[in-house]
């Protein structure tokens, strides 16, 4: 029997009850926050007196942290899809009580650097991997004394013997349509227990805050399963399959006629970066895609390769982006839980800003 948390035994009819009381006129706002492993998110909730309209509309809050107080600074609400209308989500940037970001709020640098390219309408939609496991860190419906079997019938598989927590994955793209976020697909991966979902496309900033709420929605439904949901990038060792979190990217010049020949330069700057990438591309400075990116399936972490419809490259042309001569790259080299505005900065910086060398360049404040 798989090994489930103690909350997911209690009745979720008695808390029904609860959660049906009217709220008077008050608003229930979830402030989210990513905590100082860069990688796990916090939250908290507030009482507001009326409902928020936009983001200016939420107060800015604050919490403990380790010797002192941060600062909790609202950047993009969603709808509750656990509490439901009128109450909502608040993803928040962290401050330090010196007002300046903290080491792990990515999203302050993304937005600047975002800003400066704004004319040129950078698109971005990923794909989101993670692993359920249960409590015991078993994954989800695997036997307790052995394995399943073989990879091969279990991406985008039907049926018990195939999808493993289907439930689970069901109810996240559900709740995260009622929350506003922008998904756009679900499917079951080539590891048992494993999923993918996509976020996008979104301009910008967006994506990150997006992709983030989307995870945040994620942990939630699986607290209420009772199971553990994992972005790590090589959950089971092995032959097993790994978790990323690839990247699509353009802008408006390659979307439009011709765009191809954009891509193609956009490529050849990527070539000659592979190490800031790699730093960039998970929350270690490439210590865990070092786990993942070993050319089983995957990219080789110390190469750079490229290719139309090549799945092992390290950036892929999709097979109709290259009959249309338009469209948009796949970078393959992100890691499950890269943070994306980290990801994203970086494509921007080389791709956009033509930095090269191994250490983004500082700008001033325009």
């Amino acid at each position: 029997m798989m090994a489930t948390s103690s909350s997911f035994k209690l009745s979720k009819a008695v808390k029904q009850q609860y959660m049906e009381l009217p709220q008077r006129d008050t608003v229930q706002a979830m402030y989210i926050w990513i905590d100082g492993t860069g990688e796990d998110l916090r939250c908290k909730t507030k009482t507001l007196n009326a409902e928020p309209q936009t983001i200016e509309d939420v107060p800015e809050w604050n919490f403990v942290g380790s010797d002192y107080d941060m600062y909790l600074i609202p950047r993009a609400m969603f709808r509750d899809p656990f509490r439901k209308d009128p109450n909502k989500l608040i993803l928040c940037e962290v401050l330090r009580r010196d007002c300046k970001p903290a080491e792990n709020n990515l999203r302050h640098t993304c937005k600047k650097i975002m800003d400066m390219v704004e004319n040129l309408h950078p698109w971005f939609g990923m794909e989101q991997e993670y692993t359920l496991f249960g409590i015991d860190g078993r994954p989800f419906g695997w036997p307790s004394n052995g394995f399943p079997g073989p990879q091969g019938p279990y991406y985008c598989g039907v049926g018990a013997d195939k999808a493993y927590g289907r439930d689970i994955a069901e109810a996240h793209y559900r709740a995260c349509l009622y929350a506003g976020v922008e998904i756009c697909g679900s499917n079951a991966e080539v590891m048992p227990a494993q999923w993918e979902f996509q976020v996008g496309p979104c301009e910008g900033i967006s994506i990150g805050d997006h992709l983030w709420m989307a995870r945040f929605i994620l942990h939630r439904v699986c607290e209420d399963f009772g199971v553990v949901a994992s972005l790590d990038p090589k959950p089971v060792p092995g032959n097993w399959s790994s978790a990323g979190c690839h990247t699509n990217f353009s802008t408006k010049e390659m979307r439009e006629e011709g765009g191809l020949r954009y891509i193609e330069e956009a490529i050849e700057k990527l070539s000659r970066r592979q190490s800031y990438h790699n730093r960039a591309y998970d929350p270690k400075g490439g210590l865990d895609n070092a786990r993942r990116l070993t050319g089983f399936s995957a990219p080789d972490i110390n190469k750079f390769s490229a290719g139309v419809a090549n799945h092992s490259a390290a950036i892929r042309i999709p097979r109709s982006v290259a009959q249309d001569q338009r469209g948009y790259l796949e970078d393959r080299r992100p890691s499950a839980n890269c943070d994306p505005y980290s990801v994203t900065e970086a494509l921007i910086r080389t791709c956009l800003l033509n930095e090269d060398g191994e250490e983004p360049l500082e700008y001033s404040e325009r």
